[in-house]
């Protein structure tokens, strides 16, 4: 990869310097709705792929190739370093994350390892570092999940529409909770630290489900944690991004973190989020579901959230959640060429 080539527009961005155009990237855009994907997925599964890093760094790069978006980020999931901790978790097709022996007590926490990512997920940094040395010219997402939502899995045993056992266990055994909290930590510290050595030049962390909770419960419950964490990681120098889904109540309170982008959902504007004093770099926000319209829409659609993210430096345009499989991967490129176009200067 030559480096005279190498597209920095995204980095720029989450450092809110200004840039020559609004720079993209989709989640969940490796994946799902890419027939050549759908045909790897017929032969391995989900941890089948990422284990072959050939392989997951094909599946991670084919979006790039194909949208021209401006970051790549690495296919793998948010259980991908939970085994090494011992925990027994099997992604099932049209359920998710399953998990055989759910946290119930503060005895179960203490059972929990540490993460050894060289010896536990050679096959995630040997991913990175084929994209990153060989194969990208755009910048590299790594992510984690964060301490509630990976949480959230091991206390319900899999996904959950209202997380009730989990806010039960927190509130009930507040000493089991954080023990669990600094433990999660503690691995995702690691297991990112690992993954910007390899050579990741940017983090997201998913707090995918941190929605559930309201704003008081986030400040004792959460954020201490989530303060650790990116204080830890603020020392190796890459942007650190935010996000998760309805949690527009906690925007304010994700800008407070040392991190560089709070990633919004579709639920919040752009402008209001300005007009509440979000000062950093913003990331999102167009409704997956808009993806499924007919064009018209979805141009008219992209430029009112492209209008409001421009107003000053520090915008990155994404999707307010993930890429789903109904949608096109024409839409996806004519998107990209659209962002490119209309914020061109």
């Amino acid at each position: 990869m030559s480096q005279s080539k190498f597209n920095d527009t995204f980095l720029k961005a989450c450092r809110g310097e200004a840039t020559e155009h609004v720079p993209l990237w989709y989640m969940r855009q490796a994946g799902r709705s890419q027939p050549e994907y759908r045909k790897i997925k017929e032969k391995y599964s989900l941890f089948e792929i990422t284990h072959q890093p050939e392989l997951c760094a094909y599946v991670t790069k084919l979006p790039v190739d194909q949208y021209n978006v401006d970051a790549a980020i690495l296919y793998k999931d948010i259980m991908s370093p939970l085994p090494a901790i011992g925990v027994d978790v099997e992604i099932k097709s049209g359920i998710g994350p399953v998990i055989d022996n759910p946290i119930r007590s503060v005895q179960d926490v203490e059972k929990l390892g540490e993460i050894n990512p060289e010896e536990d997920v050679p096959y995630v940094l040997d991913t990175i570092r084929l994209l990153t040395k060989e194969q990208l010219d755009v910048p590299l997402i790594g992510f984690a999940g964060a301490p509630f939502t990976l949480a959230s899995y091991m206390i319900e045993g899999g996904p959950s529409k209202n997380y009730n056992k989990t806010k039960a266990f927190m509130y009930a055994e507040p000493k089991a909770w954080f023990a669990l909290m600094d433990k999660l930590a503690d691995m995702t510290i690691t297991y990112v630290r690992s993954q910007i050595n390899a050579g990741a030049k940017a983090i997201q962390i998913f707090d995918s489900w941190v929605g559930a909770l309201n704003i008081e419960d986030y400040r004792y419950f959460i954020k201490p944690v989530m303060t650790r964490i990116f204080s830890s990681l603020r020392e190796e120098n890459v942007p650190l991004i935010m996000f998760g889904v309805g949690a527009s109540h906690l925007a304010n309170e994700w800008h407070d973190l040392p991190l560089d982008v709070v990633g919004l959902d579709w639920r919040l504007p752009i402008a209001e989020a300005r007009k509440r004093g979000i000062t950093k770099t913003v990331q999102g926000n167009l409704d997956p579901a808009i993806l499924l319209a007919p064009w018209e829409v979805i141009e008219e659609k992209t430029k009112a959230i492209l209008d409001q993210g421009m107003q000053q430096p520090g915008y990155i345009f994404n999707l307010g959640h993930g890429v789903f499989p109904e949608v096109k991967p024409e839409t996806l490129k004519r998107l990209a060429q659209f962002v490119h176009d209309y914020t061109s200067k």
